[in-house]
């Protein structure tokens, strides 16, 4: 079985301290160019802006031609640290201690993207067919406006790409258990209710919009589906609920309530929105409300390319000796750019700990997962 030609875990302790809360700067990014560059990729470094959001910088490098086209898709910024006090290392630190590799991004997903490009610089150096091509962003974590979506348009009016893994942390108790085909479907609401400002024990002369709301709130919470064969059933949740009111004998002149929803592929964005609208309407009983829907909405997906869904398994049985189950649960990834281009599938590290305090992973697991990309490649780019 080959194994990486480089260390993936010197070069995860490199991403890691280069901090890159989201959008990732440029430090990072050349720690990213200079391992790829040095395994024969070429590498473009571009920055997109504008559509209402900020400055992000992406990666793209690519080697090989003829043959099957393999993406590599990850993300080098990570959320912010939180209380750093509570960390039990410095979370920029990348302090091995034992097989416990800490750091923020240490799976979500620095880690991947060394292991990535360590599986990448073997292949490169084994001479195999095909073509190998990475997708690298800087602003997964943030708005996700101005990263893979414009890069991968972009890369995809030169290359074709027959397949796709994102190194998201798939894993749930070992490596390998669990790949990604999929993932539900980002839906965000405001629901808005007006009333007028008044005295409590003057109750006449004013108009409380708070249990209207609350009338409707309930309406949106009952059940939207039973689930399908390959999701879940679609939950509403309400994150929020805001009079900005401090007084307790002042009636507020309006309220509003903020919710998501994750919906499986038994909706589309559009036709979600209109039954919950729908039912809106319905339980407010003409009482004067709006209903707005924030950018950033996608619909469920699911690759159904049979053939590099078998591909992608057999190569982490093969490595792991763990048959990983196909599943559609969690949150969304930046797949959901790349499906309309490419099938994509993801596999990662056991995702434990990201996002939290004392974010880790295991040194053996991570060289581990390089081995594993490595058999992905050769899996993917045999004909």
């Amino acid at each position: 079985m080959t194994t990486a030609a480089i260390d993936p875990v010197p070069l995860a302790q490199e991403l890691i301290r280069a901090e890159s809360v989201t959008p990732a700067g440029p430090a990072v990014f050349e720690i990213v160019e200079r391992a790829l560059s040095a395994a024969g990729f070429e590498v473009t470094r571009m920055t997109f802006s504008g559509n209402g959001a900020g400055s992000v910088e992406n990666l793209f490098a690519t080697r090989g031609s003829g043959g099957r086209h393999l993406a590599l898709a990850g993300h080098v910024d990570v959320v912010p640290t939180g209380d750093k006090d509570a960390w039990s290392q410095d979370p920029f630190g990348a302090v091995i201690a034992g097989d416990v590799l800490m750091g923020r991004g240490a799976q979500d997903m620095k880690g991947a993207v060394a292991a990535m490009i360590a599986a990448a610089s073997d292949w490169s150096g084994a001479n195999e067919p095909g073509q190998v091509s990475f997708l690298i962003t800087g602003d997964e974590e943030g708005p996700a406006i101005n990263g893979t979506r414009p890069l991968v348009a972009w890369a995809c009016e030169k290359h074709q790409f027959d397949a796709c893994v994102v190194g998201e942390p798939t894993s749930r108790q070992v490596l390998g258990d669990t790949i990604k085909i999929g993932r539900r479907g980002s839906i965000s609401g405001i629901l808005t209710v007006n009333g007028r400002q008044g005295h409590v024990a003057y109750q006449h002369a004013a108009e409380n919009p708070v249990p209207a709301l609350l009338s409707i709130g309930q309406a949106l919470l009952k059940p939207l589906d039973g689930g399908s064969e390959h999701f879940a059933p679609s939950n509403l949740e309400i994150t929020s609920i805001d009079v900005g009111n401090k007084a307790f004998n002042v009636i507020p002149a309006s309220v509003s309530l903020r919710f998501n929803v994750r919906i499986n592929d038994l909706w589309t964005v559009d036709g979600l929105r209109a039954a919950l609208t729908e039912r809106a309407e319905q339980a407010a009983g003409g009482t004067s409300f709006e209903l707005t829907w924030p950018d950033g909405a996608s619909s469920a997906f699911l690759t159904r390319d049979e053939g590099l869904i078998e591909r992608v398994t057999a190569a982490v049985e093969t490595v792991t000796g763990v048959r990983p189950e196909a599943t559609t649960g969690g949150g969304t990834s930046d797949a959901r750019f790349i499906k309309n281009h490419s099938p994509v599938i993801e596999f990662g590290a056991v995702g434990s700990t990201m996002h939290q305090v004392d974010e880790r992973t295991s040194v053996a697991e991570l060289r581990l997962l390089a081995r594993t990309y490595r058999e992905i490649i050769r899996g993917v780019l045999t004909p």
